[in-house]
């Protein structure tokens, strides 16, 4: 095990662009942040330096990529280490059927051996590290043994960290959201890998809410991700700070103090303010005032002459 968890959030689809992942870092200096999921295909034909631009607070911050090709992978691996990523990883979890289409994300679990060839391929064109996220097993491929057979080559293609959602993933008949609900979470699995890849670094994710559950999950593999809970309730992560890191962090107050800049700055380069907003709707989820705060963001940051004036009046809301 590691001195230091490995403590992350989850590459969240819609969610962790990089507006989110700069308020993130204001409440968590520490943890460790991943973009959305960024096809090779995509920085292959489109935008680069809008796919891949980032603030360098948001460090450290891992490139999600998804997609089958070695060569591929290769470039936008490449890609990712030159605009100054701190790690490459590729999805082998995600369950939707766009992704599956495309050969990339869960469907790829049937193949490890393409797995092994794609993270080859970006090992060997980079120098920082690469990493796999997948699931537990797919379909009716969930035998402990081809959960095993899949670690073992991509081990052997030189992988040492995997996240690994505890869920299965079913490719024909759930959505990506209850695919996030309905397959059982069973830990035990991702205990029993660490057990058997003890040289591994093995993050755990999948159903993560509380500071207990980091400390029952850290005491049988090296890390958790956290999901869901980071996105609708940010602030979890300033108790990560303080627990794990031995840093208090920011206030909330302190937390929009630091953002109002940062949004300001993106609005004069045409980002429109509910973009932004909409990732700081859960900041003072479970305290009182926190649906004023929701609704006053809500109601005005849409609207076309929305400033960050509409920030502070609904953090005033909440104070009131």
């Amino acid at each position: 095990m590691n001195n230091k968890p490995l403590i992350s959030v989850a590459p969240m689809m819609d969610c962790t662009d990089k507006h989110d992942r700069y308020f993130l870092r204001l409440i968590a200096p520490d943890v460790l942040l991943y973009t959305e999921m960024i096809t090779a295909h995509a920085l292959a034909h489109g935008d680069v330096d809008y796919l891949l631009g980032f603030d360098a607070l948001e460090h450290p911050v891992a490139l999600q990529l998804g997609g089958s090709d070695p060569a591929l992978l290769a470039r936008a691996a490449i890609l990712g280490q030159q605009y100054g990523y701190d790690e490459i990883n590729l999805n082998v979890g995600c369950p939707s059927p766009r992704v599956s289409k495309g050969r990339f994300g869960a469907c790829l679990m049937l193949e490890p051996s393409l797995v092994a060839e794609c993270v080859m391929a970006m090992r060997a064109n980079v120098n920082i590290p690469v990493t796999v996220k997948c699931r537990i097993g797919v379909d009716d491929a969930d035998s402990y043994a081809e959960l095993q057979n899949f670690m073992t080559q991509i081990a052997h293609a030189g992988c040492n960290t995997f996240i690994i959602h505890a869920r299965k993933a079913w490719l024909n008949g759930l959505s990506p959201k209850q695919n996030r609900e309905i397959p059982p979470l069973r830990y035990e699995v991702v205990y029993q890998i660490k057990k058997d890849f003890p040289g591994l670094n093995i993050i755990l994710n999948g159903g993560i809410k509380t500071l207990a559950d980091i400390d029952a999950h850290l005491l049988h593999v090296d890390g958790v991700m956290i999901g869901r809970e980071a996105y609708s309730n940010p602030y979890f992560l300033a108790e990560i700070q303080r627990q794990y890191f031995s840093s208090s962090g920011k206030t909330r107050d302190e937390v929009i103090d630091s953002y109002l800049p940062y949004v300001q700055a993106e609005m004069q380069k045409g980002v429109r303010l509910n973009s932004i907003t909409r990732h700081i709707l859960g900041l003072f989820q479970g305290l009182r005032g926190a649906g004023k705060w929701r609704r006053y963001l809500s109601q005005h940051a849409h609207k076309k002459d929305a400033d960050v004036s509409v920030i502070r009046e609904a953090l005033e809301m909440v104070k009131g």
